[in-house]
């Protein structure tokens, strides 16, 4: 934004970061739309099936037909529900996943904004994330969507806490709290990824961050509601969870803030562990246009993200659904000691072993 001021003007500055967050938020949607689509291709090939393949070629505007297919319906609200809340809350989730992308880099300088403190913004934002949810459950006036709220919230609490810790291991080898900066010091190939450690520490290191690497991604799963971790929108207990009486519109717009979630902690496992848009093997673009620099590391930020949502999709297929027990139990017994014990031992090595 400063930027732009300085460039164009106050506002034409302001109108410059505008045009800047629509074009990203039309560039996600989009995005969003082909991998939901291939959410259900991969599922389907798994059950050995097709898929969707009727609209468009390939079933490839599938994702498009399902959008006015909601859109156009009609909005009904419970008789009871407290409407107010009842409508806001999807839209709560809506914001709240769309304004959390605000500091995600995606190649050097594409951000939108580039704040020392991402790590606590992402964390505030993924911290509110739960209202959206506890309020459509409770305003829905019905025991099946309040019950499911309530189990997302202690589900997102859970998990949420190991998430930290693990990213506090990042944070420690990093020594800056901006994704920007973490994703720079990652660079010179694939050996200096924080996955392995190879940048400021000797290779031992990466017997620590590859399982932080592993609790992540599973605990992404859970934080997003995704299986085989999908206890809130369980439909053999809760018919079908949080979401259970909400239709058209409203329903669209908490699939929507789901599925922008479940992109982010695939964004997020790209930059913490895999080198962010860093190609495996560093090539010197210094010689390249801006923009074609730009998209040649925009291009693999992209495809680590689409690699990540595969494995999402893969394990919706594969994995089978666990009780609930055993869900707060991975998260409390396992999770969030090894990452304590982690964080203890990234510590250490820094004060002592440097």
């Amino acid at each position: 934004m400063t930027d732009f001021v300085a460039q164009f003007g106050a506002w034409g500055g302001f109108g410059m970061a505008v045009l800047q967050i629509l074009g990203f938020m039309i560039v996600l949607l989009l995005s969003l739309a082909f991998l939901l689509l291939m959410d259900r291709k991969v599922w389907a090939a798994v059950q050995m099936r097709k898929g969707p393949n009727v609209v468009g070629a390939f079933g490839l505007l599938q994702s498009f037909a399902d959008f006015f297919k909601f859109v156009f319906k009609e909005i009904v609200v419970p008789a009871g529900a407290d409407r107010t809340l009842y409508l806001l809350a999807p839209l709560i989730t809506l914001i709240l996943a769309f304004v959390t992308w605000a500091v995600v880099p995606v190649a050097p300088g594409w951000v939108i904004a580039d704040i020392n403190v991402g790590i606590l913004y992402l964390f505030a934002m993924s911290s509110l994330g739960v209202y959206g949810i506890i309020i459509g459950g409770w305003a829905s006036n019905s025991k099946y969507p309040f019950l499911g709220a309530l189990r997302s919230a202690a589900q997102m609490v859970s998990y949420e806490v190991s998430i930290g810790f693990i990213i506090v291991t990042v944070l420690l080898f990093a020594g800056s709290m901006s994704l920007t900066t973490i994703v720079e010091q990652q660079a010179g190939g694939f050996w200096n990824w924080n996955l392995l450690a190879g940048h400021t520490f000797p290779v031992p290191m990466f017997l620590v961050m590859i399982p932080m690497a592993v609790i992540f991604f599973i605990s992404a799963l859970a934080e997003t509601n995704r299986p085989p971790f999908d206890l809130p929108e369980a439909e053999s207990e809760l018919v079908a969870g949080y979401q259970v009486e909400y239709s058209s519109t409203p329903y669209l717009l908490f699939m929507i803030g789901e599925y922008l979630n479940i992109v982010l902690m695939c964004a997020m496992t790209t930059i913490l562990f895999f080198g962010g848009w860093n190609p495996p093997i560093e090539l010197d673009t210094s010689e390249w246009p801006y923009l074609l620099s730009s998209l040649w590391y925009f291009f693999w930020f992209a495809i680590k993200v689409v690699f990540f949502f595969f494995m999402f999709a893969m394990v919706k297929a594969l994995v089978p659904r666990y009780r609930y027990d055993q869900l707060m139990r991975l998260g409390w017994k396992i999770f969030l000691p090894a990452s304590l014990v982690a964080v203890a031992l990234v510590g250490a090595y820094i004060v002592y072993g440097t």
